[in-house]
C-alpha cells in the first residue's frame, strides 16, 4: 500500500496550486498582448476608409479590402516588393556559404594567426552601424555601386555573428568523421559541404532565418545608399509612401500589412528552428 500512497501524493502535488506558474502565464499573456495589439490595429486600419481611421473600434464596421487593391494596382509597391524579397534572399544565400566556410576554416584548420583573426572578426561586433555608413559610402561611391544592388547588399554579404555562430558549430562535429572522409579521397571543400555542412543545419537554419529577417526589415543603410524610386526596398517606399500619403493612414497600414506577409510565413513554416536555433546559439555561445 505504501507505494500506492507515495503516488497517490505525487499526483495531488503536480496537481497542487503554483502561485508562482500562474504569475509567470499571466506575465506572458500580457505581455503577448502587448506586442499582438498593434498588429491588429494594423490589419484594423487597413480594412478601414478614411472616414474610419481615427475610430479606436478594433473590427470595422464595415471592412473592406479596396485598400488592398489600391495598393496592389501600384507598380511601385510590386517593385518595391521584389527588390526587398530578391535582396533578403541573395543576401541570406551569402551568408549561409561564406559565414560555414570561414567558420569551418577558423574552427577545424590550425594555422598561425587563427585566433588573431577570429578575435578581429569578432571586434567588428562591437563597432556600431553607424559609425560605418560613412565608410560604406565612400566605399560604395568609389566603386560606382551608389544607387545599385550590389550596392545595398555587400555590407551584409558576410557577417560577424555568423561567422562566430558557424564555428561554435562546427566545433562540435567530430574529427573523426572528417578524417575518414580524407582516407576515401574527399578534398577539403567536399568535405565541407558533404560531411560537415549536414551536421550543423540548425544553426544553419537560424542563420538563414535571421539573416533573411534582418535584410527584409532592413531601412537605414538602404534609404542612403539608393536615389531612384525603382532601387527602393520595401521599408524605403513605404516611408515615402507615407510622405506622399501623409493623410492616408488606411493606405500606410495596408502597404505594411503586406509588408508582414513573408515574416509571417517564414515564422510559422520555420518557427521550430527559429526556437531551436536560440537555444542552441545560447548554449554554444
Amino acid at each position: 500500500m505504501a507505494p500506492q500512497i507515495t503516488l497517490s501524493g505525487r499526483s495531488m502535488a503536480r496537481g497542487a496550486f503554483r502561485p508562482g506558474r500562474i504569475v509567470a502565464w499571466t506575465l506572458l499573456l500580457i505581455g503577448g498582448l502587448v506586442m499582438v495589439t498593434p498588429l491588429l490595429f494594423m490589419l484594423s486600419t487597413s480594412l478601414k476608409d478614411a472616414s474610419q481611421v481615427y475610430d479606436l473600434k478594433l473590427i470595422p464596421e464595415s471592412p473592406s479590402f479596396d485598400n488592398y487593391w489600391t495598393v496592389l494596382s501600384d507598380g511601385r509597391f510590386l517593385r518595391w516588393f521584389i527588390n526587398s524579397l530578391v535582396i533578403a534572399v541573395t543576401v541570406t544565400l551569402s551568408n549561409v556559404f561564406f559565414d560555414s566556410l570561414v567558420g569551418y576554416t577558423l574552427a577545424k584548420f590550425q594555422f598561425r594567426g587563427r585566433y588573431v583573426i577570429f578575435i578581429a572578426i569578432l571586434s567588428t561586433l562591437m563597432i556600431p552601424t553607424e559609425m560605418l555608413v560613412i565608410p560604406w559610402y565612400l566605399m560604395a561611391s568609389t566603386f560606382g555601386w551608389v544607387d545599385t544592388y550590389w550596392g545595398i547588399m555587400f555590407p551584409g554579404m558576410m557577417t560577424a555573428f555568423g561567422t562566430f555562430l558557424m564555428k561554435q558549430f562546427f566545433e562540435t562535429v567530430p574529427d573523426e568523421f572528417l578524417e575518414a572522409a580524407r582516407v576515401d579521397g574527399l578534398n577539403e571543400f567536399t568535405i565541407w559541404w558533404r560531411v560537415a555542412m549536414p551536421l550543423v543545419t540548425p544553426a544553419l537554419s537560424a542563420l538563414a532565418i535571421f539573416t533573411f529577417l534582418g535584410n527584409w526589415t532592413a531601412f537605414f543603410w538602404p534609404l542612403i545608399v539608393t536615389n531612384s524610386r525603382e532601387l527602393y526596398t520595401l521599408p524605403v517606399g513605404l516611408s515615402s509612401f507615407a510622405v506622399e500619403q501623409a493623410i492616408q493612414w488606411e493606405m500606410i497600414m495596408t502597404g505594411a500589412s503586406l509588408a508582414t506577409i513573408p515574416t509571417l510565413i517564414v515564422f510559422l513554416l520555420l518557427q521550430r528552428y527559429i526556437v531551436r536555433g536560440v537555444m542552441l546559439a545560447g548554449l554554444k555561445g
